[in-house]
C-alpha cells in the first residue's frame, strides 16, 4: 500500500518534530490496510485524533464557540461520501464513510450527519476541545450569538487576507497552531482513495462550511490518481483545487508536477494560500504548497 497525508498547510508550524513522527505514524498505520479506502480513512483517523492538528481533537471554534468538524472521500471509482457541520465528532472521516457506503447521498450536514453517525456506532459526544483551543477561546470576546452582523464584523479580520487593510495582524489568523485540515491519498497498483477531514477556521461564522466536504475542492479521485487539498478554504472552492491537481494528471503530468501547477493556478487566480497532495495509480507521490509550511508523510515502497 502507498500512502501520503498531510499536516495542513499554514504559518511557521509550532513544535515540527512531533508533527511529523505523528504524521510518521499515521501513514505507516494506512500502509497497514487492507485497501486503498481503508489506508485513506485510517491514516486520517490517526491525525483527527492527534490534538496537534485542525482536524477532529484540536478543532478550531466556531463563533458559538462550538467546534464543528467536517470530512470527505472518494474513490477512483467515483464514490463520494462526506459530512460536515458536526459538533462533538472526532472521526469525521468514519462519518462520510457511512455516507459512501451506506446512503444513496453525497454529503450529509449538521445534527443529522451526527445522528446517521450515532445509528452506525461512531461516537458523537466527544470533548473536542484542547488545553490550546479551550484557553484560546477564553481569551476571545464574541458578540452575541444572535446578533449575527455583529458576529461578521467580529470575524471579519480572521478572513482578512493580508493586503485587506481591514485585517488584524493578529488576529486568529496569525496562530501559529492554525493549520487548515488533514488528508490522505492512498493506491495499491490497483484502485486509489482520497480522504480530508478538518475542523474548520479559527471563529467562522456558526455553521460556516469550507472546502474540505465539497467533491473537487477538498479531495477529488479518479482511475488517474488522487488528491487532497489544504488551505484558505473559500478559495479552494472558487478554483476547485483538487480536481484542478488530478486534472493534471489525467493530462499525462506526474504527480509532483501536477500538485506544483495547481498550486502555481491557484495563487494567480486567487492570491491565496494553499496546498496539495496527489498520488497516482502506481502510488507515486507528490506535493506543493505556498504558505509557509505544509508537512507531508509517506509509506510504501515502490517496485
Amino acid at each position: 500500500m502507498h500512502v501520503i497525508a498531510h499536516g495542513g498547510a499554514g504559518g511557521p508550524i509550532d513544535d515540527p518534530e512531533a508533527r511529523r513522527d505523528a504524521l510518521e505514524a499515521a501513514v505507516e498505520t494506512g500502509e497497514a490496510a487492507a485497501t486503498p479506502l481503508d489506508a485513506a480513512v485510517a491514516t486520517v483517523g490517526e491525525l483527527e485524533s492527534s490534538p496537534r492538528f485542525n482536524a477532529g481533537v484540536g478543532g478550531s471554534v466556531q463563533s458559538d464557540g462550538i467546534v464543528r468538524t467536517d470530512a470527505g472521500l472518494m474513490t477512483d471509482d467515483r464514490r463520494v461520501g462526506a459530512a460536515c457541520a458536526m459538533p462533538g465528532v472526532e472521526d469525521a472521516c468514519e462519518v462520510a464513510r457511512v455516507v459512501l457506503e451506506e446512503t444513496p447521498h453525497v454529503l450529509l450536514s449538521g445534527i443529522h450527519a451526527v445522528d446517521l453517525a450515532a445509528a452506525y456506532g461512531i461516537d458523537v459526544d466527544r470533548d473536542l476541545l484542547t488545553e490550546h483551543t479551550r484557553d484560546r477561546w477564553a481569551g476571545e470576546d464574541p458578540p452575541a450569538s444572535d446578533d449575527l452582523r455583529a458576529q461578521l464584523s467580529w470575524l471579519r479580520g480572521t478572513f482578512g487576507r493580508e493586503e485587506d487593510p481591514a485585517a488584524d495582524p493578529g488576529s486568529a489568523a496569525s496562530d501559529p497552531n492554525d493549520y487548515d485540515t488533514v488528508g490522505a491519498v492512498a493506491a495499491d497498483g490497483a484502485t486509489i482513495a482520497a480522504c480530508t477531514s478538518t475542523g474548520g477556521r479559527w471563529r467562522a461564522l456558526a455553521g460556516r462550511v469550507g472546502d474540505v466536504p465539497q467533491v473537487g475542492s477538498g479531495f477529488f479521485c479518479t482511475p488517474a490518481g488522487g488528491a487532497s487539498a489544504t488551505g484558505a478554504g473559500e478559495d479552494i472552492v472558487r478554483v476547485t483545487l483538487a480536481r484542478r491537481a488530478v486534472d493534471h494528471l489525467e493530462l499525462g503530468r506526474d504527480p509532483e508536477t501536477a500538485a506544483e501547477l495547481a498550486v502555481e493556478e491557484f495563487e494567480e487566480i486567487t492570491g491565496s494560500e494553499a496546498g496539495v497532495i496527489v498520488m497516482d495509480a502506481e502510488g507515486e507521490a507528490g506535493s506543493a504548497f505556498n504558505s509557509a509550511a505544509m508537512q507531508t508523510a509517506t509509506a510504501g515502497d515502490r517496485d
